[in-house]
């Protein structure tokens, strides 16, 4: 059953062809992953089946019957909506009485009334009627594993990555028949990434995405679209499937390449020696040549991301942190953290959204101080910081510009330079591309020219801050191949499980109220580690759960024993004895206490004080003995 069915789109801007007479159709059932260079139209692709933009030209059909979910990579919820109207868009009846449901229960918990009381027994009805119990629970589990909380908060208020957050959860609720998804996992930390891959993966849903995670394509989808040169390729299997078939496919254009090369230089030969010939023959021959000519000329490794840039020479001294604290109002972010960076370690930092991994970051660059503690940047550091935000290019620049900025060429190993439109190429800018403003450019486009701009300053301690957000598979792959032979410090941040497996010797975990952790090992490693303790922990509160049964067991037994035990005759005479003797003490009691409030002299006032302390004493000690006695009476 065809859920998308598509012939013929094209889609250009200006002179700009982003794909041309390519048709799609996705199945029931099927998990597609669209991949593809930045700016080579994955997303205007998107918002053309998702019926946001229109092709030049094409048609596209949608099965009618069923419901599309889409999730944008720029959300552009209302402003003004709270998170609940903007999560519950959708005219399910039962995901309407849930937000009628939980919009009046905020309300019964803010202000309560007996108008609110009633309401909320309404929809408690109307909930019953719709059976829509089990879908409130999903609805928790989907806010939950996204951690959004505050339902009654404005959109307008929330962060970039909250209010993506917010559309995710919106689209995964609705629980659509269809799902088109633009970079789900970005502003996602990788526990929920994770949660997400099993979430996709167990449902029997419909996906085309577009992602970049490489880990998250292998689980999620069974199909590999690429779009490129504005032609759509398939490949029926998971990303690894993909670069299997992609390496075997760039092989044989290797080949084809050298054969055309070969026979190239021959016509080439014979093209000089006969450059009169007229006959019918000669001139099939030399339409032949020029298109062996056009075959051997094309460069197969055009576009690659090729980087041997020299950086800064780096001395013992790196960087320490010597009992660091930092905290924002009552939230902890680092305790008394300590350590010594050494030269040429690679370290990743994880952690749950809020816990500090930023916050250290702008400490080591300096833009933030410590609480207490300190922190000392050796003489000959020289850090490069990429960050998420690009605020550092004005968008007014065009990209030449925005590179002279920094500086006009970059030294290489070996003592070659490269000029600024040399690396530009390098960084798959075309010369188009180049005289274009900085506004112009696409998400992945804008931080491929940050990332640019920050190597040429010839870091020797190179901080990346969720790098991997919006670049291409490409690029990603190259950048890897780089920063593996980077002889500085690397300190990454990033949701990319495959980069940073790739890329780093130990971690820094986060794990809240001010802790952190040196792990050894790269995030699988972690992960291993973390379901190690998980199933040890969950071994011991089972073998906990299991002695304390068996001491309850024990405890029955003995009560029981101790039930069925009787009383010999002496314990029977004790028993009546101390009866007898405790109610003797109790009259007593009463008389002292009695006479005590009497006018008295001060030594019968002692007297007595003294002998109501024997009293109580004897009493007590009588009164236990005649209760364990009378346990078996």
């Amino acid at each position: 059953m065809n859920y998308l069915y598509s012939v013929g789109l094209s889609k250009t801007y200006g002179d700009r062809i982003l794909f041309q007479d390519i048709s799609l159709s996705i199945s029931k059932g099927q998990k597609v992953a669209l991949i593809a260079r930045n700016g080579s139209g994955k997303t205007s692709l998107l918002n053309v089946i998702a019926g946001l933009e229109e092709p030049d030209s094409g048609s596209i059909e949608i099965r009618k019957d069923i419901r599309l979910g889409f999730l944008s990579q720029d959300s552009k919820l209302d402003k003004a909506a709270s998170v609940l109207e903007a999560i519950f868009q959708t005219d399910n009846p039962a995901l309407k009485a849930i937000k009628d449901y939980e919009h009046c229960l905020l309300k019964q918990q803010s202000n309560p009334s007996p108008d609110q009381e009633k309401r909320l027994a309404k929809l408690m009805e109307e909930m019953d009627r719709l059976q829509a119990w089990d879908y409130e629970v999903k609805v928790k589990e989907v806010l939950s594993r996204l951690k959004i909380e505050d339902l009654e908060a404005k959109i307008g208020t929330l962060s970039g990555g909250q209010v993506k957050r917010v559309a995710l959860a919106a689209v995964l609720i609705q629980e659509p028949d269809f799902m088109i998804m633009d970079e789900p996992t970005n502003h996602l930390d990788i526990e929920m990434i994770e949660w997400l891959e099993k979430f996709l993966g167990t449902k029997n849903s419909t996906l085309l995405l577009v992602s970049h995670d490489r880990y998250f394509l292998d689980v999620v989808c069974d199909e590999i679209i690429e779009l490129e040169n504005g032609q759509l390729y398939r490949y029926k299997g998971n990303y690894n499937y993909y670069l299997e078939k992609k390496s075997e496919l760039q092989h044989n254009r290797i080949m084809q390449k050298e054969s055309s090369m070969r026979l190239y230089r021959k016509e080439l030969d014979w093209m000089r020696r006969q450059p009169q010939a007229r006959t019918t023959k000669a001139k099939a021959r030399i339409s032949s040549f020029y298109e062996t000519e056009e075959k051997a000329k094309v460069n197969l490794l055009e576009g690659e991301v090729k980087l041997d840039i020299k950086m800064e020479r780096m001395g013992s001294k790196v960087l320490e942190f010597k009992s660091v604290h930092k905290a924002f109002g009552n939230k902890k972010l680092l305790d008394g953290f300590t350590y010594k960076f050494k030269r040429f370690e690679r370290v990743g930092i994880v952690g749950a959204n809020g816990t500090g991994k930023t916050t250290m970051l702008n400490m080591i660059v300096g833009n933030l101080e410590p609480d207490a503690g300190k922190i000392t940047l050796g003489e000959t550091i020289k850090i490069g910081y990429y960050k998420q935000e690009n605020n550092a290019i004005k968008g007014g620049l065009r990209v030449m510009e925005a590179v002279r900025e920094v500086a006009d060429f970059i030294r290489m190993h070996g003592g070659q330079k490269l000029t600024a439109h040399q690396l530009l190429d390098r960084f798959l800018f075309s010369k188009e591309q180049q005289q274009q403003f900085v506004s112009t450019l696409s998400g992945g486009e804008k931080r491929r020219l940050h990332l640019l701009r920050i190597l040429m300053e010839n870091p020797n301690f190179l901080i990346l801050d969720e790098p991997t957000n919006d670049l291409d598979l490409m690029t990603l792959n190259v950048l890897e191949d780089f920063l593996m032979e980077f002889k500085g410090v690397l300190v990454v941040v990033t949701h990319d499980r495959y980069f940073m497996d790739k890329l780093v010797d130990h971690l820094f975990v986060f794990e809240g109220e001010g802790k952190v952790r040196d792990f050894p090992g790269n995030y699988t490693h972690f992960r291993m580690d973390l379901v190690e303790r998980e199933k040890a922990a969950r071994l011991k509160a089972k073998e906990d759960k299991a002695a304390a049964q068996a001491e309850e067991a024990e405890g029955l037994k003995q009560k029981q024993t101790q039930r069925d035990k009787k009383l010999s005759y002496n314990e029977q005479k004790e028993f009546k004895q101390l009866g007898r003797e405790i109610e003797k003490l109790e009259k007593e009691k009463a008389e002292i206490e009695a006479a005590m409030g009497q006018a008295m002299e001060h030594e019968e006032l002692m007297k007595a004080s003294e002998r109501l302390g024997v009293v109580i004493k004897e009493l007590d000690e009588k009164g236990d003995r005649w209760l364990e006695l009378g346990e078996y009476v």
